[in-house]
């Protein structure tokens, strides 16, 4: 591992730091939408919004993204399970610190709401950098400046958690009941709740 990563823990916010899809679920019940019927069985390994309401299209359900990402929601998206926990411990006992990257979007006004969520969360002092990109955007260039650093990876999106894995970074995919089902081909990325995800960077 390159000097640059022995303390930092590179990390997509929703779904890793950020429990967006409760927040969405909420949200999208609000405006009349409802998961499909037996809707963990349905989208047991689907990522896609629109595998998950039955009523939406690709494009609709994108839309509703874009909506829900540009909203004021974005100041208030709980924290994800136990990540205030383990990052504290992590940052405060073992000073590692943290580079933000998410595919939110262009916003500049949703853009902020987004770092002072995390800021008001997590506190200032935990983060280096945010990175945001647009809505869907792939991460390939905000991860490119750390190949092959051995930096710690932490994804939500089996697709994302594979790309750095190709360039060299140490990925780990946050557990969720939408990436339970996923093959990586010629890989070995663990999928981790947040506390196995905690022991297993300290035991380096």
């Amino acid at each position: 591992m390159t000097a640059i990563c022995d303390k930092l823990i590179l990390t997509d916010c929703d779904g890793v730091l950020l429990d967006w899809e409760f927040g969405f679920t909420d949200w999208m019940r609000r405006k009349g939408y409802h998961l499909s019927e037996n809707e963990f069985e349905n989208y047991l390994g689907k990522y896609a919004i629109n595998e998950r309401y039955g009523e939406l299209t690709k494009s609709g359900a994108k839309t509703l993204v874009r909506e829900f990402n540009n909203s004021a929601e974005m100041l208030s998206l709980s924290p994800l399970h136990s990540s205030i926990k383990y990052i504290k411990k992590l940052n405060e006992e073992h000073g590692y610190v943290f580079h933000m990257i998410s595919s939110q979007t262009d916003n500049k006004a949703a853009q902020k709401l987004r770092i002072m969520n995390l800021e008001n969360v997590f506190g200032k002092h935990v983060f280096t950098e945010h990175t945001i990109l647009g809505c869907g955007d792939d991460k390939d260039g905000a991860l490119e400046p750390y190949r092959d650093t051995g930096c710690y990876w932490l994804e939500d999106k089996p697709a994302n958690a594979q790309v750095g894995h190709e360039i060299g970074l140490r990925s780990i995919l946050v557990s969720h009941h939408y990436n339970k089902v996923h093959d990586f081909i010629g890989s070995s990325i663990p999928r981790l709740n947040w506390k196995e995800i905690y022991e297993l960077i300290t035991s380096d």
